[in-house]
């Protein structure tokens, strides 16, 4: 690689925004997780209260542990979320940077054919 040519650090920064990007889905796909988790955490106890489920410390301590469980999920993931979208905006920032010192060419402009 020559400082001429920074094609393959460009290509580099572009698979690692690649790799950032499908990480970010990732933690969006975590958090809706997470959310849904905390909501069936809520919805057992009150689901239990109305009647449709006998009184059971089973459905309360899965209610404890989904609200748990899913606050920490939740909170890990926002926080990974985060984190990833500005290192996405800094690689996207270098990568824009390395492409504006590319010595660009003006290629001659040639009559275009109509057929």
């Amino acid at each position: 690689m020559t400082e001429d040519d920074p094609t393959d650090e460009i290509s580099a920064i572009e698979a690692r925004i690649e790799g950032l990007a499908e990480i970010a889905e990732r933690c969006r796909k975590f958090i809706l997780a997470s959310k849904i988790a905390i909501a069936t955490g809520i919805a057992l106890p009150i689901i239990m209260m109305l009647g449709l489920f006998g009184p059971s410390q089973v459905v309360a301590l899965g209610s404890i542990a989904l609200v748990l469980g899913g606050i920490v999920s939740l909170g890990s993931n926002v926080s990974t979320l985060r984190q990833t979208n500005t290192a996405i905006s800094a690689a996207e920032a270098l990568r824009s940077d390395m492409i504006g010192r590319i010595d660009l060419r003006v290629v001659d402009d040639a009559p275009m054919k109509l057929m």
